[in-house]
């Protein structure tokens, strides 16, 4: 075959791109246990942190069993328990759903002999997907702790949601009202909001994730609200 034609150089250029294909596809696949683990402690960590318990890599898995383990649930939007693994719910997927045809996970864990109920939010931020973990007190409506994510928020603004300053104000706001119905925390800019149970302070800059996750709040914490009444 001349290697100077057409039909060699496609010939060499089909099985090169089909040899460097099965390449990444077994490095791919290969890499899939790893990957899949990182992610698991990660979500672990972030469950952790909304219980504020620090954790690594190194501990998370041992932290986890410790103070929450099995202790994990599935309900549905009456607040009635269904079968399932709570941990391996994808709220990607069920945000997409009516609230009615959702599953939402439910994390138990005691802190200091005092029983805290855990919940996973997902929601829209400005560029892209943003997410967290609120742990609740026993009365079913005070906000113990915290934790938020992003994806790919503006730095130094909107990517301020996953920092501790954004996070802590939400402990000790409540969820329902005196009267028990459901309010959710609003998220306001240049309005006083320590003297609001069910308001934090937006983000410099950063208002549109903020209003993100005030209705990522709204939206999630509502599909929990016969759960926590009950």
């Amino acid at each position: 075959m001349d290697r100077q034609g057409n039909t060699y150089t496609f010939l060499y250029a089909s099985v090169l791109v089909v040899v460097v294909a099965a390449l990444l596809a077994f490095v791919s696949q290969s890499l899939k246990p790893i990957q899949d683990k990182n992610v698991e402690v990660a979500k672990k960590i972030d469950i952790l942190k909304s219980v504020k318990i620090e954790s690594t890599s190194k501990d998370a898995v041992k932290k986890y069993d410790q103070y929450i383990g099995d202790n994990s649930f599935i309900i549905d939007y009456n607040g009635d328990k269904v079968d399932g693994d709570a941990f391996i719910v994808n709220m990607e997927k069920e945000v997409k759903k009516s609230f009615k045809d959702r599953e939402y996970p439910v994390y138990i864990s005691t802190i200091n002999g005092e029983k805290k109920i855990i919940v996973q939010v997902r929601g829209k931020g400005l560029w892209g997907p943003i997410w967290g973990y609120i742990s609740l007190d026993s009365d079913k409506k005070t906000i113990f702790g915290a934790t938020f994510g992003h994806k790919g928020e503006t730095p130094g603004l909107g990517a301020e949601i996953d920092k501790t300053a954004f996070q802590a104000p939400f402990t000790g706001k409540i969820i329902f009202d005196k009267d028990g119905k459901f309010t959710s925390i609003q998220v306001n800019k240049n309005v006083d909001t320590s003297k609001d149970p069910h308001a934090v302070d937006a983000i410099s800059g950063g208002t549109i994730t903020s209003k993100g996750v005030e209705a990522m709040l709204k939206d999630c914490l509502g599909g929990y609200k016969n759960f926590l009444k009950k």
